[in-house]
């Protein structure tokens, strides 16, 4: 198994700086920071020399994003080739026949309509033309080959193709296959190129967040929970529909502000279920603000700065971002402080006043203060430079989850400068920000498609969003086969995924989600090598990946390692261990109190009666009763494990012979001393 260190995002402790635990895409991160890290002759406020390498010593806007940039660009300038045009079409642009890459939006229109209604043919047809145009050199036809080689769809799967075509995709501009080869390197451990390309599409991702505020995490929701659909995660994402939603759009009608506020905010993020619509979103802040509700001044501010529906207004913002820092809405300081920093909407920049509103903005803890303060002091805009202090305020916002600060941390760990360079920790941080990207907008389409019932194509675009390194995207595309199976519209070589093809699928896209920390994928891939599903039976193996489910306090794994170090599959026979990791077990779950207790007493007997008749029939009834094990696994358990009805017939029998034993004892006359036996024990009751 590959190195799993750097795909636990986990660092070392901290001395001067702490960082608590904060959650990226409902996954939990924990970046601590040793003093070890920590450059003190880097700082030029501390006497020292900077390197020679220093990129914040130049004015670029890579590194500044308080330079003199252009305009914020659109998101289909950050994403060229994306499906966007295709799942959320702009009402105020023409068609797709108009655009000028209609011919490819035509086919991959085919292609998506292909894997809805399982049309192989209209596939194949799609696929050609994909082959057509990524040979005139269209580079997002190349993009979208590179995808269907790698997951052989209609095409012998092909990674060397694969790669050979995102390659040159990439080079064309094409973002989303720049995710798919620095995901590619990164699960390869070669850093030096991950972290080059992880970097432009971090600073993309950056490029199309809010000035003052960072928007709500678009969490990609994960359709399943362990091995059954996560309805409550589905129910609240599902728009219009959903009873809460139609509830709140009420208590809005009727004139409720909070609720005008937050209808606004759906709408404005494409929260729950919801299409981003920010005409909708600006007509709620306003009724929300006649109402008196402060929050959606700041929003306000937000939309006209960002130009998001309206025309762009950087006077309008200021005024807007102005009455809610009145309001003691103090995020809007930050707004208010970059638009100074900028010289948007303002007579000229004023980097004092600038500074004076993040510190405002800080004081109250709001984290794109302490951002934007690092920003300041690393570049030394207003203030004297000080990249020892600009290290701290970027700690502190990302300590409360602010992805630039993640994004400067990955500069300063990337180029050596406040801490000491580090190519895997710069990385794992730019992948955290570039998974922030607008190609991200692939989840909420495909959960939109799952809602309707649309399994093909979810499956399709959680594909295509696994391939780009997303891990709950390839958990949801795994579990969709193996829920759905042949219904899940899995295209293969030619035509449908046989069995084979889509037993191997899976068994890939659980082993990369397990690789990012993903334990019910850990768990899912013993099984498959413990039983031999998808892949050959590998007892070891298992029992690497229960060891790796079990590192996330898994109980499931501890309990199928304690089976394992019972039996002697795959690990030493070692009855102590067994019992300890059955133990554990228990401490982490106490749902399975009955399992592990009839573990326990599958434990005694094989201790006490070693070679006797009941391990033997311990070890043979799983063989013996394969259609009960399959029963077992169907209906009783997420996923196999046979030993619990077998443990529990095996401990009936033990009460049994007791009981039988006790019935039939003799009477022992007085004085007459009875025959040792050690091994004669009383076997543990199960614990009701």
């Amino acid at each position: 198994m590959m190195n799993l260190v750097n795909r636990k995002l986990v660092f070392a402790a901290v001395a001067v700086f702490s960082l608590s635990a904060v959650t990226i895409f409902a996954r939990p991160f924990v970046l601590v920071l040793s003093p070890d890290d920590l450059l003190n002759a880097a700082n030029p406020a501390d006497g020292g020399d900077s390197p020679a390498t220093d990129p914040t010593q130049n004015d670029s806007a890579d590194w500044d994003e308080f330079g003199d940039s252009a305009y914020p660009q659109s998101e289909e300038e950050l994403d060229p080739g994306s499906w966007r045009p295709i799942f959320e079409p702009d009402p105020f642009k023409p068609d797709l026949a108009a655009h000028p890459d209609k011919e490819y939006y035509s086919t991959v229109s085919k292609l998506v309509d292909s894997v809805s209604s399982g049309d192989t043919a209209l596939m194949e047809d799609a696929v050609s033309e994909i082959e057509a145009s990524a040979a005139r050199g269209v580079p997002h036809a190349r993009s979208v080959l590179g995808f269907l080689f790698g997951t052989g769809q209609m095409r012998k799967q092909n990674k060397a193709k694969a790669f050979t075509y995102h390659y040159f995709a990439a080079d064309g501009g094409n973002m989303q296959s720049k995710m798919a080869l620095a995901y590619t390197y990164f699960r390869q451990d070669m850093f030096e190129k991950a972290v080059k390309l992880y970097s432009e599409l971090a600073e993309a991702a950056v490029n199309s967040f809010l000035i003052s505020k960072d928007s709500p995490v678009i969490e990609p929701v994960r359709i399943h929970n362990g091995a059954e659909e996560n309805k409550e995660a589905l129910r609240k994402s599902r728009g219009e529909e959903d009873e809460d939603f139609q509830i709140l759009e009420y208590q809005a009608q009727k004139g409720n502000s909070l609720a005008m506020y937050k209808i606004g905010l759906f709408y404005y993020f494409g929260l729950r279920g919801l299409r981003r619509d920010h005409a909708k979103a600006l007509s709620w802040f306003l009724k929300s603000v006649e109402k008196g509700e402060p929050r959606a001044m700041e929003f306000l501010g937000e939309i006209y700065a960002r130009g998001a529906g309206v025309e762009r207004n950087y006077t309008k913002a200021l005024e807007w971002l102005t009455l809610a820092s009145k309001q003691e809405l103090y995020s809007a300081y930050n707004g208010m402080g970059y638009l100074y920093v900028k010289g948007y909407g303002v007579e000229k920049k004023n980097y004092t006043k600038a500074k004076e509103y993040f510190e405002k903005a800080a004081e109250n803890r709001d984290a794109g203060g302490h951002y934007n303060l690092g920003v300041l002091y690393l570049k030394g805009i207003g203030v004297k430079r000080d990249v020892k202090l600009a290290c701290q305020y970027f700690i502190v916002a990302a300590n409360h989850g602010q992805p630039k600060a993640f994004y400067q941390l990955a500069k300063m760990f990337h180029a050596g400068v406040g801490l000491k360079k580090n190519l895997p920790r710069a990385t794992v941080l730019y992948k955290l920000v570039a998974e922030r990207g607008p190609w991200s907008s692939l989840s909420r389409w495909a959960l939109e498609s799952y809602l309707k019932g649309d399994v093909g194509k979810a499956f399709f675009l959680y594909s295509r969003m696994a391939e780009l390194g997303y891990e709950v995207a390839q958990s949801n595309a795994a579990w969709i086969l193996d829920k759905y199976g042949e219904h899940s519209m899995c295209m293969g070589e030619s035509g449908f995924c046989t069995d084979a093809e889509r037993h191997q699928r899976a068994h890939s896209l659980w082993w990369q989600a397990s690789e990012q920390g993903n334990e019910h994928a850990a768990l899912l891939i013993g099984d498959a090598y413990y039983y031999g599903q998808g892949t050959e039976r590998d007892f070891e193996r298992a029992a690497e990946a229960y060891k790796h489910a079990k590192s996330q306090s898994n109980a499931q794994a501890m309990f199928n390692l304690g089976y394992m170090h019972e039996h002697g599959q795959g690990l030493p026979l070692d009855l102590h261990l067994a019992k300890r990791f059955y133990d554990q077990a228990l401490e982490i779950d106490p749902a399975a109190k009955l399992p592990v207790t009839l573990a326990l007493a599958s434990l005694w007997i094989r201790k006490n009666y070693a070679d006797g008749f009941l391990v033997h029939l311990i070890d043979s009834l799983p063989e013996v009763y394969p259609k009960l094990e399959e029963w077992i696994d169907d209906v009783l358990l997420e996923e196999g494990n046979a030993t619990i009805l077998t443990l529990f017939v095996c401990l009936l029998t033990v009460l049994y012979l007791r009981e039988r034993q006790r019935r039939h004892a003799v009477v022992v006359p007085a004085g007459v001393a009875m025959p040792h036996q050690p091994n004669e024990l009383v076997a543990p009751a199960p614990v009701i």
